[in-house]
């Protein structure tokens, strides 16, 4: 059989399901081998046989251990992700071809952006979809994420839910491995944007031109009917620009472009800005705080924009959201200081935030944060030092360890401080108490920086140590209801956490 033989068998009504996972293969399935992050598919091609496949699905080069008979089954192709995301699309009835499709890309800012432009459309009166870090929400099922964007079958399911619930639109966040792993090469876009691009992943990409060039291939993917939205103020912009035959879209934060916003007023309650459009000029205000989220509303209208909708029910839109699950989110207590807790977690994003919330703390600003482990290890120190830039109080914790030891973890973080009187304490040891200078043999003032593995109690102490007209930030894990400690998650909520601890410290 061809593969292009499968297609259409895989498009009756009756036709065999698609699989990725060996384990899930039914007799009469078709496995597709295909390489993710970890695994190689190609690897489990006898075991997806042996549960009863009655196709495989290969990349070309794949030589196989298994007898001629069975070796029948073995469909190759050029490009296996490709083949995958084509044969998801055909077993669902295609639902990418009948949906408005926008993705958007970038180190930060993906999150928010697609909520926005979901908001943008339901202020329209429209239902849109949405697929991304936090939520999967077909209109029809709302549930937790498992990956920001999730292989081709997930993605195909989800979209025919869309349209059964009668959504005319889907926004997905684009991840840099999914587009490496061409895991939406099936699905015509008609509007993409590009946010930023910072120091991340390069524990799968290696190099910032390998990472940049996994986010270009959404954008020359694009077709010429096709609207590219780029942030004019990246340093990445114009190679974006020159990498896609769509029509590019800029937006930028005072100066002048297609989509512009200037910012009115900025506390701790929100922000005001004026969004600038082809001569119109309407006033936004956001609870979402800072110039970057500023910068994150303008990619969201300007793919809303691009879908068709007019700019006073984009303004609509961006006026009516209030509130991004796990973003600067407000942990809502009787408190006299503010706790909000934030999915930052990269020293870009830690950047950000803090450098918001510096200017509109009346006293301390106080930040809890740590650093996930088996992901890139070059970002530790270097929020170590934005941490310490910007905070009054710093204690660093555990984020989600997996299969690294925390210590370790923690101490390629504090490698990053520059605070004297941190320097040569073991990281458990480290406490509020003047210490001794080996070198002076003299008392050294307490430093700002606590460590506490525990990441309960160090968001503990950071309670503990507020006090009135305090900003107390827990960083890293934002919307996250888990903490994965070796190969397991267990249940783990910053804001529920906090509000427990909030409680009790009010009783």
């Amino acid at each position: 059989m061809t593969f292009e033989e499968l297609l259409k068998l895989v498009r009756l009504p009756d036709g065999p399901d698609v699989r990725v996972d060996s384990q899930l293969v039914c007799p009469g399935d078709v496995f597709a081998a295909v390489k993710g992050t970890n695994l190689d598919g190609a690897e489990f091609i006898p075991h997806a046989i042996a549960n009863g496949a009655e196709y495989v699905v290969c990349q070309k080069g794949y030589t196989s251990p298994l007898k001629r008979s069975v070796r029948k089954k073995i469909i190759t192709v050029d490009d296996a992700s490709l083949a995958l995301a084509q044969l998801a699309q055909a077993r669902f009835g295609d639902p990418a071809s009948k949906l408005t499709n926008l993705a958007v890309t970038g180190t930060n800012g993906k999150t928010t952006v697609a909520f926005l432009v979901r908001s943008c459309f339901q202020a329209a009166g429209q239902k849109c979809g949405l697929i991304g870090t936090v939520v999967y929400d077909t209109g029809a099922d709302v549930s937790p994420a498992a990956l920001t964007t999730p292989d081709p079958i997930t993605i195909a399911k989800a979209q025919s839910k869309m349209l059964k619930a009668d959504a005319k639109y889907m926004v997905i966040e684009a991840s840099s491995h999914s587009l490496d792993q061409d895991r939406l090469a099936a699905i015509d876009f008609k509007a993409a944007a590009f946010t930023n691009l910072t120091g991340d992943h390069l524990d799968y990409h290696k190099t910032t031109k390998n990472y940049l060039a996994a986010k270009s291939k959404l954008f020359q993917s694009l077709s010429s009917i096709s609207t590219a939205v780029i942030n004019k103020q990246s340093p990445y912009a114009q190679q974006i620009a020159q990498s896609t035959k769509a029509k590019p879209f800029f937006y930028a934060i005072d100066e002048p472009t297609d989509l512009s916003a200037h910012i009115n007023s900025i506390d701790i309650t929100g922000t005001s800005f004026t969004l600038r459009y082809q001569g119109q000029s309407l006033t936004i205000k956001t609870p979402l705080l800072g110039r970057y989220n500023v910068a994150n509303h303008l990619a969201a209208a300007g793919l809303a924009l691009a879908a068709g909708l007019d700019i006073k029910t984009v303004a609509r839109g961006l006026d009516s959201l209030s509130a991004i699950p796990g973003r600067l989110e407000n942990v809502k207590a009787d408190a006299p200081f503010t706790v909000l807790i934030d999915y930052a977690h990269t020293d870009d994003a830690l950047n950000n935030v803090l450098s918001t919330l510096r200017p509109l703390c009346k006293a301390r600003l106080i930040v809890v944060f740590g650093c996930g482990g088996d992901r890139d290890k070059t970002k530790r120190p270097r929020m170590a030092k934005v941490a310490e830039n910007f905070a009054d109080l710093v204690i660093v914790t555990s984020d989600n360890p997996r299969t690294e030891n925390p210590d370790d973890i923690i101490n390629e973080i504090v490698a990053g401080f520059t605070d004297v009187s941190w320097h040569g304490l073991p990281a458990r040891e480290n406490t509020a108490k003047p210490v001794l200078s080996e070198a002076e043999g003299m008392a050294v003032p307490p430093s700002k920086i606590k460590v506490e593995p525990d990441r309960k109690k160090a968001i503990a102490i950071a309670i503990e140590s507020a006090a009135p007209n305090d900003v107390l930030l827990i960083a890293g894990k934002g919307h996250e209801s888990s903490q994965i400690i070796g190969t397991k998650r267990f249940p783990f909520s910053d804001k529920s956490v906090a509000l427990e601890l909030l409680h009790n410290k009010n009783n």
